[in-house]
C-alpha cells in the first residue's frame, strides 16, 4: 500500500461501532437481513447503474459482502473493499460458500485504494462515506471520479441529515425513539454512536460535494429522515 504523508487522514482506523470482533460482524449481518430488504436493494442498485455482463465494479465498504456476492453473478468482476479485516474474511467465506470466484477482496477504502486495472464502469458505496469528515469526503469523491470511465456511474447511499430542521435535539431524540420501536435497542444504540462519533453531513453539502468532484447527479432520493441515495454520472464537459 502507498505511503501517505503524516497529515493524511487514517481511514483504516475504526470509527463508531468496532467491527474487528467477529461476533459483532455476525450480528450485524443478521440484523441487516432482518431490518432491510437486501434483495430488493440489490435489484434497485443493478437497475440504477444499468449493470452489464462486461462491467467491472468497485464496491467501497463491502461489509459482510452481500452486495458483492450477488452482483458478481451479473458482471465480469467485483472489487470489494473494506477497512475491517474481520468483515473482509466474513465476506470471503460467504463468497466461497455461494460459489463466487470473480470477487477480489482488498483491505482499503476511499482514500487508500490504488486502482491499477483500467478505468471502472461503476463504483458503489453504501453507508461508508460518513466515516470521513467533509474535507476528506471531497478528496474521496475526486478519487472515485478519476477511477471511472467517462459515462461511468457512482451509486452512493449514506446517512445524510436534512438541513431544514429547526430543532436538531428534538429531531434526533424522536429519530432514536422511532428506530428503537421499529428496529430494536441495538440499532438505536448504534444510531446514537453514529450521531456522536461519525461524520454524516447535511443534504446540501453532500450534493455540492458530488457536483464539485465533477459528477452529474442524475437522481437524489431522501427517505426515512436520515438516508440518501445518489445516482451520479462522470461527465467531462
Amino acid at each position: 500500500m502507498k505511503t501517505f504523508a503524516r497529515w493524511y487522514f487514517n481511514e483504516l482506523q475504526q470509527v463508531g461501532v468496532d467491527y474487528a470482533d467477529i461476533k459483532e460482524v455476525q450480528a450485524y449481518d443478521l440484523r441487516m437481513q432482518k431490518i432491510r430488504d437486501v434483495n430488493k436493494e440489490i435489484q434497485d442498485i443493478m437497475s440504477a447503474i444499468n449493470l452489464k455482463e462486461e462491467h467491472v465494479i468497485l464496491e467501497i465498504g463491502t461489509g459482510t459482502g452481500e452486495l458483492a456476492v450477488e452482483v458478481s453473478k451479473y458482471c465480469k468482476k467485483v472489487i470489494a473493499l473494506d477497512i475491517s479485516n474481520t468483515m473482509l474474511e466474513f465476506a470471503r467465506q460467504k463468497a466461497v460458500f455461494r460459489g463466487r470466484n470473480n470477487i477480489e477482496f482488498i483491505r482499503g477504502g476511499f482514500l487508500t485504494y490504488e486502482h491499477q486495472e483500467g478505468l471502472l464502469d461503476t463504483v458503489v458505496s453504501q453507508l461508508a462515506l460518513h466515516h470521513l469528515p467533509d474535507f476528506w469526503k471531497m478528496i474521496a469523491l475526486r478519487r472515485v471520479f478519476e477511477m471511472l470511465k467517462d459515462g461511468g456511474k457512482l451509486f452512493l447511499r449514506d446517512v445524510v441529515f436534512p438541513s431544514d430542521v429547526e430543532d436538531y435535539e428534538k429531531f434526533f431524540n424522536e429519530l432514536i425513539i422511532e428506530i428503537r420501536e421499529n428496529a430494536g435497542d441495538e440499532i438505536a444504540e448504534e444510531t446514537e454512536i453514529h450521531i456522536k462519533e461519525e461524520f454524516s453531513t447535511l443534504d446540501w453539502i453532500a450534493e455540492e460535494l458530488l457536483k464539485r468532484a465533477g459528477f452529474r447527479i442524475d437522481k437524489a432520493d431522501y427517505y426515512n429522515g436520515f438516508l440518501a441515495t445518489y445516482v451520479c454520472t462522470k461527465i467531462h464537459f
